[in-house]
């Protein structure tokens, strides 16, 4: 395939994401890892919604397996395909890259899906994606759970799949109008001297989401029974 869509090679040299997206990979084990990406952006939660139905105008072609990022398609409804055609002298083909599993517009969107090559290996990928509204716009986070037998390592890979997911959330941010500062961070993503700038509704939500207890929609850990 034509730039196949690996998270590997390249992807582990480079860092693919703007500063004003925060990412890390929030656990790994033996057979599996999670990965999270959040970034503030100056649009509406129905303006993100909007977005990110449309791939086309914010996936990477460099993780296509055409190489053209027009060949992408999302149809936002549970059961629903975000796939991409695959043009060739042969007639056309299509690759699915995910399911949809569940939709709330202007508010979340889980696909079930495992990414470029890890879609040959026996792994379930489950991407959440929350929009939250802010004074701003909105703040955004992506969540990429992955379990299961793989013939990769996990070390390797999931910091791999971790950077391809910035760059997506990063290409979404761009489409948007551009990732905004976080407080307390210059323009190229450091600590700022001083106090951090004070923009409570927007960094409240970005604290929200950012939490991990519940971050994907789950229930929070329970608190342990009190001594009697």
């Amino acid at each position: 395939m034509k730039r196949k869509g690996c998270f590997a090679g390249a992807a582990l040299a480079t860092a693919l994401f703007a500063a004003p997206v925060q990412a890390k990979v929030i656990d790994q084990s033996d057979i599996g890892f999670t990965v999270a990406h959040t970034a503030q952006v100056a649009a509406a939660p129905e303006d993100v919604w909007a977005m990110l139905r449309t791939p086309d105008k914010w996936w990477s072609a460099e993780h296509s397996w055409s190489g053209d990022a027009a060949n992408f398609w999302l149809d936002s409804q549970a059961g629903g395909c975000f796939c991409e055609k695959l043009p060739g002298v042969a007639g056309m083909g299509s690759v699915q890259h995910a399911r949809i599993l569940f939709a709330q517009p202007n508010a979340m969107m889980r696909l079930s899906g495992a990414f470029g090559p890890l879609q040959g290996e026996a792994v379930t990928g489950t991407l959440t994606i929350q929009i939250k509204p802010t004074d701003a716009g909105a703040a955004i986070r992506f969540d990429y759970v992955v379990g299961g037998y793989m013939r990769f390592k996990v070390a390797e890979i999931a910091p791999a799949v971790d950077r391809v997911l910035g760059e997506q959330l990063v290409g979404l941010a761009k489409a948007l109008g551009g990732a905004l500062s976080v407080a307390g961070e210059d323009e190229s993503g450091n600590e700022a001297a001083g106090p951090a700038r004070p923009d409570s509704n927007l960094d409240d939500a970005m604290a929200d989401l950012i939490r991990d207890d519940g971050a994907t929609g789950g229930d929070a850990a329970p608190e342990p029974d009190e001594e009697p």
